[in-house]
């Protein structure tokens, strides 16, 4: 099979396997209000980084290609 086709299959299926767990997990998961997440509110100002979540979300990313780079094509070197 073409790679970018299989590419392009496997970033679908994470897509759709993403907002499936978002539409049933997301009640329960509460991101963008985690511990360590910045939130500066002012009368005329408001500021908000989600820094913990964006880890979190970094370290769960690296972990799916780490796991697809292992288990795929070749054995992973």
């Amino acid at each position: 099979m073409n790679p970018v086709a299989k590419a392009l299959i496997l970033i679908g299926a994470v897509l759709i396997v993403t907002g499936i767990f978002w539409q049933l997990g997301g009640k329960n998961l509460h991101l963008g209000h985690l511990p360590g997440d910045i939130a500066i509110e002012r009368e005329n100002f408001r500021f908000f980084f989600p820094i913990t979540t964006s880890i979190l979300i970094s370290i769960v990313v690296s972990l799916v290609v780490y796991l697809f780079r292992h288990f795929g094509k070749g054995g992973g070197s």
